[in-house]
């Protein structure tokens, strides 16, 4: 079992910056690709980064391309996301993944947080 817990969310205006980040516990957090996924009112969970278990590795959704950037420190157990330049349609609650395989369908992680709230206002 892999325990994931996201903080670093709040209200922002838009063009402005915050980082995301995403605490693992349990079963060896280097074994895992990490992901975010966010989901908006109404709408369907969408993949946003996706991380290798090295850090090697990274895919970003082209809706966030150029300003997001998922990072990992394994050391800490904790996956980042910086985000910049945002804007009102990044509003989402944001959710940290763990799974066996680096990827950004949602099937193929098996572990989630809770979430953290993202605002951004125009």
């Amino acid at each position: 079992q892999v325990q994931l817990v996201e903080s670093g969310g709040g209200l922002v205006q838009t063009g402005g910056s915050l980082r995301l980040s995403c605490a693992a516990s349990g079963r060896a957090f280097s074994n895992y690709a990490m992901a975010w996924f966010r989901q908006a009112p109404g709408k369907e969970r969408e993949f946003v980064a996706a991380i290798n278990w090295s850090g090697g590795n990274t895919y970003h959704a082209d809706s966030v391309k150029g300003r997001f950037t998922i990072s990992r420190d394994n050391a800490k157990n904790t996956v980042y996301m910086q985000m910049t330049s945002l804007k009102a349609e990044d509003t989402a609650v944001y959710y940290c993944a763990a799974g066996p395989r680096f990827g950004s369908r949602r099937s193929m992680y098996d572990y989630w947080g809770q979430g953290t709230q993202v605002t951004v206002s125009s």
